[in-house]
Formats: structure tokens, C-alpha cells, sequence
């Protein structure tokens, strides 16, 4: 047979007038509309579309849908290229280009196919028993090969250019599957005055019946009447990958590719759908027979293959063995020899329908009934089968191999919300276990294998659901649908054992004899089967192998199937672009950030902006430097020598008033506030429950009973929140009420040996000599009739001043400032360079307070040494925190000129060998240009002897040696500060 003779002339859901072009593995085909990747390969004669994961097998296609574990290809160039598509599921479109994955050099010939040599040695759980040695540091090695053979395809590293939606729906009823039941289940909710959400996986409705020419009249009937029903929706291209709490289903759609949008419109959309009631008609997937090399190129299922003659008019295979123990392969030998094929039938069972026998013989095909396939010859295709049967072992030469172990119903969403299947041995599978009230399951993956059911169970199913939703309208009978049925109850299959490379797991390559091993070795449960083996674990789930796998393993150990039970079901249903989840919240749009009021003026004047939890800030200042490094450096000096202005309109500010206000932050800060004298700050520390540093700033008495906290960036919200908590739980009793006004005011500080000055000038109403305006006080006054609060407090060491106004001043304040300071030289600087000079002074920031440190860790135990009735004091005084080898706050200098010193650095003693987490770890660096090295702040084990250590970074192999010294690298006195 010549590739072109596998198009049949006629037949199938096609549009023949529109063909197709497109390449797979650089090599160009053609197609019609209507078909899938898969059946345009098929018809043009490609058998061989991929490689096994782990022994790098040749691999066909197996099936027509979803399940399919083989043919997994990379779609697109570039940034658009995207791996682990089934082919079964890809629409063809014009200019399609899709690869092979899992091979090198190229799909027949691949390296790694000599693992198949070796299967011994990669056997279940041989990842688990391997590696180990022949040193410890051997894996680091191993590591590196295993990753680089891991995985099936590769994902592009560059951004994705598509644009993806997410949205809210909601409906009266949602149907999944527009298979017979849920088209019944459709039509009759929206009979009964329901609004009707139909969902669909494939790009035609149908289901089962676009493989069935006799049901072909009945789909454009109801496809007709429910497109002309104001009240339903049809959603194509429509996974329904999980079902949530209140009958929420999360769907992603496809774009339709000949929708002509263009770029524009999104790739994929992600619908989150909350329905009164939820129909479930998801249909059912057929097993496949376990038999050795059953995994050859041309062995398919056999519902697979009366899709791809029927809806797709390809022809597989000219000589086809049916490999069965079930009635419904009858259905598609019959449909071969309509269509000119040689049909054999190896039927396990002992007896089959005599109608069925009667009407395959006069058609021509051969049946073998109580015969088994047991062996597969070729390699790259099928080429012949070896049966077992009542008179022996015979050969038999074919093209094509069909399988039906029976079938399986898709019940992955029903179980999402923990209902647990249940087993009906009448179908040798697994149905929904008892719904809620509001869902229903109609058809095929209730277990009703039959089509004149499945439209009975889904009409039934409808009006119940659209009774939920309260219509109760008049629903007409459907249609009648005349199929030839074959469904009786079927003869529960079991694979046999002694079989050689016997697949029951196609996608991860498990087998038999990997079942049986993981059995001997003790891993019995089904769910320690599927994670020793990875049965079940590609991006397939195991569809088609989940079933054969229990039935394997219940034999072995001498249990029924439902004792054996099932691996717990859990969203997606199907792979799900992760774009697609994310909708257009990527990248700034992510979640929201703000803006502070002078952000305007930093980005005009050379800023580059860093985002910073929730804010974008003034990274540092272009003409300061053209690179980061450059800039914060000199941003430093300035400060240090002259003075620089700061935007702190990011810190968190509270108001705090009531008559309790000083009691309670005397309860909530670890050092005391009641003395707090008014028209004076105070840095205060709070405590977790735990005795654990929640958060440091400072807060400031503007009247008895009134005070302005400030907290840190990135606590302001977890500080309010808790500072609510406690007086809602803890202390109800006082008089005290909480209140955000951080986007009341825009802060900046100035800082430098100039900045007294320079606020003279600005605010010549306000005495800032050090006897009206000393360190930590207050002074108020007015900008632009806008309330005006300067606090002389420092971050830097440096005598400095936090200046509050209204936000809408914000900006004008700023000018004013740089203005009036220009004569004094002051110059904006950013963040990287106010943590570095906060590293310099010795003040602790988040990465010292980290969630792990308590004020001793910290060096603050004098603060809280004479006090008590504090949020964390009990659990403060913990013996294992003032245990001796507890790691401490300490300052860090670089002694090897020319080297750096690295946040996150692991320090050892000199002498100690470099492993494990080492003595502590350096928390915080800068390059110190007034001590001219790096230095840095760290903890490091109170018990540690000695004043050098050596700070490991492995992430780049470097080792550095270090003095340890006082954390406070700058003015100890304080002098700069408070002069």
C-alpha cells in the first residue's frame, strides 16, 4: 500500500476542498480540514512518530484521543514552541510544524535506543538502588547525565509572545461531553428552560458517534436543534481539567485556528465555570491487551482505528489482526472489511456473541476464538503476530494490530471532590461512586456502554439537572437512533504473565515484569505501585493503563480488583498550559503594584525602577552610574560626604490614638513605649507569639494619646493586621483604634553630614538645631497648607531627617527639596545604595529578620532585659534560644584583596571541611567604599572561637576568608548622627 492509498476516497467528517500543508520532522505532508496531526500522519503512511521515555523504543500511534501515551510531539519554532502535545488532539492547520521528541540524531535511528540493551538494569525503582557511590560526591556527576536523558521534549527558555484570557462564567447547566448522552442531557435541560453550557474537548461535537456512519443523521439533527437554542452555549476546544467546591469546573479553550483573529486574540482562555448543576458525560476509554512488544508501531486501539476510518477516512492497514476480549472490536472489524481490508480476529475468550461470529464470517474474517496474541514481530512497524490458542503457537503475518481489553469510564472529575469510584464487575471497570445532589453522570462513564442508554440516561440526567436550577419545562423525546449494539457484559480480560517486554504502561515504559518486581519487593498499594514504578505518572495519567495495572496487581497478590482500589484522582484531567492559568496577570500585571506620588519624578530623571513587594522603587539613579554596581557605590559617597535624598513613601504608616494607645504598644513592642515623652520617636522591635522578630521601625508621640507608627515595606500589611487582631482577640477591653494612612502621606528622608542645613533652608518656620530638633524628634509645620511632619531619625548613620507630607504634595516636596538642597549638593539616591549604607551602620533588615531570629539573635537583649508583659516573652526565654551554639548577629570583613564576599555564604572555622550548613551564613553585603572591601552582616554561632572564618558559596565555588568583627562597621559613638 502507497502512503496516498491510506486516504480512503470517500467518507469522514472532511473538508476536502481545503487542503492542507504541513511538516513533521522537517519533511512536508498534506492534510484536509477536519483531520487531527495524527490521522494526516496515518494517511500519509507514517507509522513511526516517536520514542519510548525510557528505552527509547519505536513508538506508533495507540489511540484517537486524549489518552494517547506515544505519539507526543513539539509544536512551533522559537518561542512558540511547545512540547508534549498529543498528536491525536492537534487540529491541522496550514504551515503546522511539528518534530518527533526523544531521539538524537534523528527518529529512526536514536542513540539512546541501546537502552533497551540494558533493561535489566533500568528496572522499576532502579533510579532508587543506582547512583550511589562510588563516592559521595559521585552523584553530583550522575546528576548531570540523568538530567540531560530525563524528560521527552524541550520547552523553548524564551518569553511566550502569545496573549491568554481568564474569565468567570456561570450557567444553569453544564454538560461535559457532547458524546450521545450529553447531547440527550443538552437538549434536554435547555427543553426544560435551563440555561445549557455544553463543553467539548474535540473540535467537533459527537463524540462516540463520529466513529459511527449509522449515527452520522442523529449528530446533525441534534447538533442543528441545539446551535438553534437561544438558551445553550456549545464550547469546543473545551477541557474541563477540574472540578472545585460549589460545582466549579476550571475549562481551558482553544483558539479556534480558522477563526481568522489573528495575533491578537488569545491563544488560550481560561474559564472558571460555577454551574447549578453538572452533567458529566465523559464518555469511556478502551484498554489495551498486554502482550510482548504489544508498543510496535501499528498496534492500536481498536476503537482508534474505527476512528480514523470512520471520522477521518484512513485506511490504517490493509492486513489487520483484531486482538480482543471484548464484543465492541467486532463493530470495528466489520467497518475493515466494508472497507477492503484482510481481518483476523484473536478472540481470548472461549465463547463470543453468535450474531456477532455469524455476520464476521459472512463478511470474511477469520475468527479465532480462545486465542491470545502473544508476541509482536518488527520493529519500526508491525510485520507479523505470534497467537496462542487451543492448537498451539502459529504465526500470522499483518500490517495493522487492533487491541480492546474492554473499557474503562472516565470518571477523573467526578472523583476531583473525593467521591471514590466504585467497581461493577458486569463492565470490568470503575463508575462514579454517589454523587451530590447537584451532579449527574449519564452514558458511557456511568457504565452504560450501550448508545440507546447512554440517550436514555443522558435525557434522564438533564431534566434532573435543570430541575436543580428550577425549570421544569416540557422535554419532548429525542430522536431515535438506530446503531447496531454490541454491548453485553464483558468478560473481565487479565493479562498473562511470562511475557517479555509486555507493556502496561505505554508513555513510562512500564511492564509486566516491573509490576511483579515492585510486587517482590514489597510495594503493594497501589498508590507506592504507581510512584516506584511511575506507572501512570506521564503527562497521559494513565488512562490507558491504570486499570490493566490493578487487575495486574491484584492477581499477585491474591485479592479482587475494588480491594485493590485505585490512585487517587486529582486535577488537570490533561495537561494545561500553565499561560493559559495565568491568563494576562503575567509580568507587572502578575498581581498589582504601586506607584509612590513622587514616582513620576524618579523615572523622568534617570531612575531605574526595582520592584519591591508591592512597590516599584528607585533602584538607583542613571547619573550616579550607568550600571547598578557603578551607581550605589557612588550614591554612598555622596551621601556619606555631602547628602542624599531617599523616596520612603513606601513604609508603612499607622495612626494609633485612643486612651490605651501607649499601654498597648508598651504590649505590643518588646522595649517600652509608655515613657515615650510626646514630640519624641522611639525604634521599636515586635515579637510573633513565638518570641521570634516579627518587624522593626519606629513610632512617634504626637500627643498623649495619639502616635504615627512606621513599619517596614514589606510588613506594613501583616503589621495592621495584627496589630487588629490584638485588640479584636487579646485586649477588646482597650481603648485604642488602629488605622492604615500610608497612602495619607508621601515620605522622603534626607540624608548627609548637609542635611540640616538643607532642611533650614527648605523650612525656615521650624528650629532644626539640635537643642529644639534633637535625634528621634519630632517637629510639625506646614507645606503648601498641606500638614508637614519631619522626623530626625537615621537609617544611615548620618545625621538625617524623614520628612511626611500629604500625598498630593508629595511631588512638590520632592522638588522643593532638590531644589533648595542643590546648593548643598544633594542628590537622589536608590535602594541598593540605602541597604548598603544600612549595612555599613549595622541596622538589621529583612534578611536578618527572616522569620528564625529572636532579639538576642540580634544583638538586642539589652532592649527587653528588665521588662516583661510583652507580645513573645515567654516563649522568648525558650532554653533552646539562649542555647550556646545559637547563631548571633555579627559584622564580616573581606581580607583577601581582590575577592568578595556573597549573600547567602556558608561560614566554617579555617581548617573545618566545607560541608553541610556550616557555623552560619552571611545574611546581608555591600562593598564598603569607606573601608574599601566587602563587607557584610551575618549570624554566626555564639560558641564559635576564633575572629576569622571562611565563607563558602557553592553556588559558584568560591571561598573567601573573613574577619569577624563588630557589626557596627561605621561611627560606634553614634556622633555622625546625633551632631
Amino acid at each position: 500500500m502507497t502512503p496516498t492509498e491510506k486516504r480512503l476516497a470517500s467518507g469522514g467528517y472532511l473538508n476536502r476542498s481545503q487542503a492542507l500543508k504541513f511538516t513533521f520532522d522537517g519533511r512536508q505532508y498534506a492534510g484536509f480540514k477536519g483531520d487531527t496531526l495524527a490521522s494526516a500522519l496515518l494517511a500519509n503512511g507514517v507509522s513511526l512518530v516517536g520514542r519510548s521515555f525510557k528505552y527509547h523504543r519505536p513508538r506508533g500511534i495507540l489511540t484517537a484521543g486524549v489518552e494517547e501515551p506515544n505519539a507526543l510531539v513539539t509544536v512551533g519554532a522559537g518561542a512558540r514552541r511547545e512540547p508534549n502535545l498529543p498528536a491525536t488532539m492537534l487540529e491541522l492547520t496550514t504551515g503546522l510544524e511539528a518534530t518527533s521528541q526523544n531521539n538524537w540524531p534523528s527518529l529512526r535511528f536514536d542513540v539512546q535506543s541501546v537502552n533497551s540493551l540494558f533493561s535489566p538494569l533500568l528496572s522499576s525503582g532502579f533510579y532508587y538502588k543506582t547512583f550511589m557511590g562510588p563516592t559521595r560526591r559521585a552523584w553530583m556527576v550522575y546528576e548531570h547525565v540523568i538530567r540531560k536523558a530525563a524528560g521527552l521534549g524541550k520547552a523553548t527558555m524564551m518569553p511566550d509572545p502569545d496573549l491568554y484570557d481568564a474569565r468567570d462564567d456561570f450557567t444553569d447547566v453544564a454538560v461535559v461531553g457532547s458524546g450521545p448522552a450529553g447531547l440527550s442531557a443538552a437538549r434536554a435541560a435547555a427543553q426544560a428552560g435551563a440555561r445549557v453550557l455544553l463543553i467539548e474537548q474535540d473540535f467537533e461535537i459527537g463524540g462516540r458517534l463520529l466513529s459511527e456512519p449509522a449515527g452520522a443523521a442523529w449528530l446533525r439533527t441534534m447538533g442543528t436543534e441545539l446551535e438553534g437554542m437561544a438558551n445553550v452555549r456549545i464550547m469546543r476546544r473545551t477541557t474541563a481539567f477540574g472540578l472545585y467546591d460549589g460545582n466549579t469546573l476550571a475549562l481551558i479553550e482553544d483558539a479556534d485556528p480558522f477563526a481568522g483573529h489573528g495575533m491578537a486574540a488569545a491563544r488560550k482562555s481560561f474559564t472558571l465555570l460555577r454551574a447549578q448543576s453538572i452533567v458529566f458525560a465523559t464518555g469511556a476509554i478502551e484498554r489495551p491487551m498486554v502482550f510482548s512488544n504489544n508498543d510496535r508501531p501499528g498496534a492500536m486501539l481498536t476503537s482508534a482505528i474505527r476512528t480514523y476510518v470512520n471520522r477521518y477516512s484512513v485506511l490504517p492497514g490493509n492486513n489487520v489482526m483484531i486482538a480482543t476480549a471484548d464484543d465492541s472490536a467486532y463493530l470495528t472489524a466489520f467497518d475493515l472489511l466494508a472497507h477492503g481490508a484482510r481481518v483476523t480476529i484473536a478472540d481470548a475468550r472461549p465463547m463470543a456473541e453468535p450474531t456477532l461470529l455469524a455476520k464476521a464470517k459472512q463478511m470474511g474474517a477469520e475468527v479465532l476464538l480462545a486465542t491470545n496474541v502473544v508476541d509482536v514481530k518488527g520493529k519500526y512497524a508491525v510485520r507479523g503476530v505470534v497467537l496462542a490458542g487451543k492448537q498451539g503457537t502459529t504465526s500470522v503475518s499483518c500490517d495493522l494490530i487492533g487491541m480492546s481489553a474492554g473499557w474503562s469510564p472516565v470518571l477523573h472529575l467526578t472523583s476531583h471532590q473525593g467521591v471514590k469510584p466504585v467497581y461493577r464487575p458486569d463492565i470490568d471497570g470503575f463508575v462514579p461512586g454517589q454523587l451530590p445532589e447537584t451532579q449527574f453522570v449519564a452514558g458511557a462513564a456511568a457504565g452504560s456502554l450501550s448508545v440507546s442508554a447512554a440517550v436514555a440516561e443522558g435525557a434522564s440526567a438533564g431534566r434532573a439537572a435543570a430541575a436543580v436550577a428550577g425549570k421544569v419545562g416540557a422535554v419532548a423525546e429525542a430522536p431515535a437512533l438506530d446503531i447496531e449494539e454490541t454491548f453485553g457484559q464483558t468478560t473481565a480480560y487479565k493479562p498473562v504473565f511470562g511475557q517479555r517486554k509486555a507493556f502496561v504502561d505505554f508513555q513510562m515504559d512500564v511492564t509486566l515484569d516491573d509490576i511483579q518486581l515492585a510486587q517482590r519487593e514489597g510495594y503493594e498499594s497501589v498508590e507506592h505501585l504507581k510512584r516506584y514504578t511511575t506507572l501512570g505518572m506521564g503527562t497521559d495519567q494513565g488512562k490507558t493503563s491504570n486499570i490493566n495495572a490493578l487487575k495486574v496487581m491484584a492477581k499477585l497478590r491474591g485479592i479482587s480488583i475494588p480491594e485493590a482500589g485505585t490512585t487517587t484522582f486529582r486535577p488537570p484531567y490533561a495537561p494545561v498550559a500553565i499561560g493559559a492559568v495565568a491568563g494576562r496577570a503575567t509580568g507587572h500585571h502578575f498581581r498589582p503594584y504601586r506607584l509612590t506620588p513622587i514616582h513620576d519624578w524618579h523615572t523622568a530623571n534617570g531612575a531605574q525602577m526595582l520592584e519591591v513587594g508591592l512597590w516599584m522603587r528607585p533602584w538607583f539613579f542613571e547619573a550616579s552610574g550607568k550600571d547598578v554596581n557603578t551607581a550605589y557605590v557612588n550614591e554612598m559617597r555622596h551621601v556619606r560626604s555631602a547628602a542624599g535624598i531617599m523616596d520612603i513613601s513606601t513604609l508603612g504608616k499607622i495612626d494609633i490614638q485612643g486612651p490605651d494607645a501607649a499601654a498597648f504598644l508598651d504590649r505590643v513592642y518588646a522595649n517600652g513605649f509608655a515613657s515615650l515623652k510626646v514630640g519624641r520617636a522611639r525604634y521599636g522591635v515586635m515579637l510573633r507569639d513565638d518570641g521570634i522578630v516579627f518587624d522593626d521601625g519606629t513610632t512617634t508621640r504626637q500627643g498623649q494619646n495619639r502616635f504615627f507608627m512606621t513599619t517596614s515595606t514589606a510588613k506594613a500589611a501583616d503589621v495592621l493586621s495584627w496589630l487588629e487582631f490584638l485588640l479584636d482577640t487579646a485586649w477588646p477591653d482597650l481603648r485604642v483604634s488602629v488605622s492604615s494612612v500610608s497612602d495619607e502621606w508621601a515620605g522622603m528622608s534626607v540624608a548627609g553630614p548637609q542635611s540640616g542645613k538643607i532642611l533650614a533652608a527648605a523650612f525656615p518656620d521650624i528650629d532644626f538645631s539640635n537643642e529644639t530638633l534633637p535625634h528621634m524628634g519630632l517637629a510639625e509645620g506646614t507645606f503648601k497648607d498641606s500638614p508637614l511632619r519631619i522626623i530626625r531619625l537615621s537609617y544611615s548613620g548620618e545625621r538625617a531627617y524623614e520628612i511626611y507630607v500629604g500625598a498630593s504634595n508629595g511631588e512638590a516636596a520632592w522638588r522643593h527639596l532638590i531644589d533648595v538642597g542643590a546648593t548643598y549638593g544633594l542628590k537622589p539616591y536608590g535602594v541598593e545604595a540605602l541597604g548598603a549604607l544600612r549595612i555599613e551602620k549595622g541596622h538589621v533588615a529583612g534578611p536578618e529578620i527572616d522569620g528564625r531570629t529572636t532579639l538576642s539573635d540580634l544583638g538586642m537583649g539589652r532592649m527587653v532585659a528588665k521588662r516583661s508583659g510583652y507580645v513573645g516573652e515567654s516563649l522568648s526565654r525558650r532554653e533552646a534560644f539562649q542555647a550556646a551554639n545559637r547563631q548571633r548577629l555579627v559584622g564580616l570583613k573581606c581580607i583577601e584583596p581582590g575577592k568578595r564576599l556573597r549573600g547567602g555564604a556558608l561560614l566554617f572555622a579555617p581548617g573545618e571541611p566545607l560541608q553541610g550548613h556550616g557555623r552560619g551564613r552571611m545574611t546581608s553585603i555591600t562593598y564598603s567604599p569607606e573601608l574599601d572591601c566587602y563587607i557584610g552582616l551575618g549570624l554566626l554561632a555564639a560558641d564559635f572561637k576564633g575572629d576569622e572564618v571562611i565563607a563558602s558559596y557553592p553556588m559558584k565555588n568560591e571561598v573567601v576568608r573573613a574577619r569577624v568583627v563588630s557589626p557596627v562597621f561605621l561611627d560606634p559613638a553614634g556622633e555622625r548622627m546625633h551632631g
